[in-house]
Parts: structure tokens; sequence; C-alpha cells
């Protein structure tokens, strides 16, 4: 019987991704449905997608379904009808990747408690009941009106290098934190036009919904977050109001929307807005650096990381002996809350 899990060391599955010419498809998708034995399917799913050599991650749970992956461009008409069979994802809508790339090295099928940490505990909070749906040329519109309020329900690390024109954007560093904030950052404007957006449209299902629960009578989400508008705005010839850059929680990092950049390095405070985790694994930080500052400084973030670097091998796995990278933001953490150690 085919394992149903990975067992292969990581660096050889990155190093597999790297050679691999194949083209592929970055996707992702979500669906909040009732699943009574999410064990049952997280094993069904990998069975199946490792097969076809699908990569990436996916977390599952009682409520629903949250996937982040790649799969060989040449088996995607038959990963759709795969989707399709499953039965419980009816006319399931696939974000394809604005920019496509290396994206994932290996597959994570895992069980959670929830598919998205939100850190609310109300039995009777339905998530089902959300926003109102937005597509491009509705949320320009509606953004466009003056008294409408747009909220960027992402991360201050996500916002920090793209985010859409006029979005207020919460200096918070994990979703739990914001949905609060927001609650209580517009109370005292709950009749207003509430206009919400992130990455792919998950973390606004959730927050559209919770802000009705809670007495917001016109909330607003984006159609299929950042994602969806940007191929939306394309297609239709529309004005995107997105400026900079899309964060994603892959290998890649970003996709460029709009050619502005409005971050600046970390280090030296020029303009960029070029995402790395710091060198030294056992530090592993996520960071804006230029290229300048990525040869001075070997792609660390500080002297303390640098002179780490710099030490014999074998003096560097002294000194990990004991220790675990849990300061550095890890993307596979991403979707489950997690959030990026401050910069040195």
């Amino acid at each position: 019987m085919k394992s149903l899990h990975n067992k292969e060391d990581r660096r050889v599955l990155f190093e597999r991704m790297q050679a691999d010419e194949r083209p592929r498809t970055t996707m992702s998708f979500y669906r909040y449905v009732h699943l009574e034995d999410p064990e049952a399917t997280r094993d069904e799913l990998y069975a199946v997608w490792s097969e076809m050599e699908v990569l990436g991650r996916t977390y599952v749970a009682h409520e629903g379904i949250n996937a982040q992956i790649s799969v060989p461009s040449e088996r995607l008409a038959d990963f759709k009808a795969h989707v399709d069979a499953l039965g419980w994802l009816p006319e399931l809508r696939l974000n394809i990747a604005v920019e496509q790339g290396k994206s994932f090295f290996k597959l994570i099928v895992r069980v959670k408690d929830k598919i998205v940490a939100d850190g609310l505990h109300d039995g009777t909070f339905d998530v089902t009941d959300c926003g109102t749906h937005l597509k491009a040329e509705e949320f320009n519109h509606l953004t466009d009106k003056e008294d409408t309020i747009l909220v960027d329900m992402r991360n201050a690390y996500e916002s920090e290098v793209g985010h859409f024109e006029g979005a207020i954007c919460p200096d918070v560093e994990t979703f739990r934190e914001e949905i609060a904030l927001v609650e209580d950052m517009l109370e005292s404007q709950k009749e207003a036009n509430i206009v919400m957006y992130c990455t792919g449209g998950i973390r606004c299902e959730k927050a559209s919904a919770y802000l009705k629960h809670k007495g917001f009578p016109n909330v607003h989400q984006l159609e299929g977050g950042i994602i969806e508008y940007t191929r939306q705005a394309k297609e239709k010839g529309l004005r995107n109001k997105f400026i900079g850059k899309n964060f994603v929680f892959d290998e890649r990092l970003s996709e460029r929307i709009s050619d502005d950049v409005i971050a600046h390095c970390h280090t030296c405070n020029a303009s960029c807005d070029d995402h790395l985790n710091c060198a030294n694994p056992t530090c592993n930080v996520l960071m804006i650096q230029c290229e300048a500052c990525r040869a001075k400084w070997q792609e660390t973030c500080g002297s303390e990381c640098l002179d780490f670097v710099n030490l014999p091998e074998e003096r560097q796995k002294e000194l990990r002996k004991g220790t675990k990278a849990t300061g550095g933001f890890k993307r596979s953490q991403a979707a489950d809350g997690a959030s990026p150690k401050s910069p040195k």
C-alpha cells in the first residue's frame, strides 16, 4: 500500500522541484462545507493527489478545505475532473496564480481544527452567512464612493508590499488579531458600506460573516480576492486599483500586480519590495532586502546572523543542537495564522 505521508528529505524534494522543467499551474481554492470525517477526506486527497504529482499545502477540517497547490499543467484537466467527482465541491472556483513559477516542492495535506486560524469560539456564528460578493467591476464602482470603507484583511507584512488604493491596512501580524481590531475600529460606523479583501477570499469569507453576525448590515467582500480581481480586471479591461505586489505563501513569495514599489529595504530603507528569509536557519525571519544589502549581509538580517552563517559548518551544527527555528516566519504556517518575527 502506498504511503499516505511524505518521508523524503525536504532538501531532496526542493532539488527535485528545481530540476523539473515541466510547466506547472499554481492555484488556490477553498470551500466552507461540513465534512463528517476530515481524516478520511485527508487520506483520500493525499492518495489521489500524490499520484497526480500535486505539490502544495492543504488543510482539511470539519468546516471545509483550504488549499494552495501546484499541479503539472498536463494533468490539470485530470485534477479538475477529480475535484468535480468528489461531489462536495460543486462549481468550485480555482484561483489561478497571477504569475506562475516554482511555488511548492512537496505535498502536505493536514487535518486541522479550522481551515483558517481565527480565534473565534462563538457557537452561534454561521460562517456561511457571509457578506455580499463583489466582482471586479462592482468592487471598483463601490470603492470609488467616498463613504465606502475598504479594509485589507491580510497581515501587515502582506499589505506592506501591495494593497488597494485607499485601503485601511491594520498593523497586525495574525488574522485572529485583525478580526477583533476591525470590529472595534468600525463599531462607530456600523451602517456604512464596508468592503473587505484578502489574497484569495477565504479570510474575507469568515471575517465578513463575523461582522454580519455582530450586527454590521452592509458588509461586502471581493470575490476571489486579489487573484481573481486581477484576472477579471485584465479580461474586462478595467482599471486595476491594486498597487504593488500581491504577497503569496509559497516559494515565489509574491506576484507583481503593478510596477509601483511601495515598500523599503528593512536593512537600509532603499526602495524595495523583495521578500526573503534570513539565511541563518535558526532565525529564518521574513524580511524585505535590496540586492545591495543581500550581497553585503549575505542574505542575513544583521551582524549576529551574518557571523553565524560564516562559522564553519560543523560549528553551526553544534550551535543548532537543541534549538528550533521558532522565531522566524515559515511560509507553510501562513494559512494557519502564523506571523513573522520583526526584523533585527
